[in-house]
């Protein structure tokens, strides 16, 4: 840990879900191999308050294309070396929010003395803003769907992204799957199980079913209302439904989710292994054959 998280609150309070670290456990997963350092609860300043702050801060001079077909509309046009995100999950944009965020922005490029354009400030907010709201803050629509911007000059240094509104192109589905709205957090939780996941790590597989299980699963019953979880509990719990549900298959069932061609490259057995199985006149007989071939 680098002393961007010195001084934070790190420590995670077991009373409630921090939606804010399930959201960084999933960009960190995703980002990380691409040289994009994802850290939580962010120290905006010397003695700072509680607040659900993530960094994105890439390690490379500019934003490479990797990068950014995994950035969403909004964070990927920007040129700022680091992203500061406050993420709303249960709270509506207003004003209040719209204050904090800005009082982020001023502190967090104070404390660590940067220029305006190395950080872009983001309010993500996974209820749909109220139109009212959006003009009595002075935020309009930009050509991105979700994407909001102001012309004030205090509160312009603010983006806001609405994820229930976002489009579903795949770079907008790691964030959008935080979204309220069950129908877009299905949507984009089903494109993510239907991406070739495998070169970026079975945790996120696992984070993802346990997402889905503790929003939309019956396995928890009732009490997935009133147990508070972290990315670690939910990661392990999508892991072990992963097992029981393996444990279940048959070996043709298992055999049956892949190519010939790809379970023979993984069996490579030793002659002192498969001789015993064979009996002596075919041994004999595939000798003869041998010798009879041609040289």
């Amino acid at each position: 840990m680098n002393d961007e998280n010195q001084g934070g609150n790190a420590t995670v309070k077991k009373q409630k879900t921090s939606w804010h670290r399930l959201l960084a456990k999933l960009l960190e997963i995703v980002l990380s191999p691409l040289d994009i350092d994802v850290q939580p609860d962010v120290s905006v300043m010397t003695d700072p308050p509680e607040a659900d702050i993530l960094l994105l801060r890439r390690n490379t001079p500019q934003w490479t294309a990797n990068q950014r077909a995994f950035l969403p509309d909004g964070i990927r046009e920007s040129e700022a070396s680091r992203i500061l995100i406050e993420f709303k999950c249960t709270q509506s944009f207003n004003e209040e929010a719209l204050a904090q965020a800005v009082g982020y922005d001023f502190f967090y490029k104070q404390a660590k003395k940067l220029p305006q354009t190395d950080v872009q400030t983001v309010l993500l907010s996974a209820i749909k803003p109220r139109s009212d709201t959006l003009i009595y803050l002075g935020y309009q629509p930009t050509e991105y769907p979700g994407v909001y911007r102001s012309e004030n000059p205090i509160t312009r240094k603010v983006l806001l992204l609405s994820l229930n509104e976002l489009s579903n192109e795949p770079y907008n589905i790691w964030i959008k799957c935080f979204a309220s709205q069950k129908k877009a957090k299905k949507q984009a939780l089903k494109q993510m199980k239907e991406l070739d996941l495998t070169s970026i790590a079975n945790e996120l597989k696992w984070l993802i079913s346990g997402l889905m299980e503790l929003w939309f699963g019956t396995t928890l019953g009732e009490q997935k209302m009133t147990i508070e979880f972290t990315p670690e509990e939910v990661t392990e719990f999508g892991k072990q439904l992963g097992d029981i549900w393996l444990a279940d298959l048959t070996v043709d069932d298992m055999l049956a989710r892949f190519e010939r061609k790809e379970v023979l490259s993984h069996f490579k057995p030793k002659p002192e292994e498969v001789l015993p199985y064979f009996k002596p006149e075919i041994i004999e007989d595939y000798l003869k054959q041998l010798k009879r071939q041609p040289k």
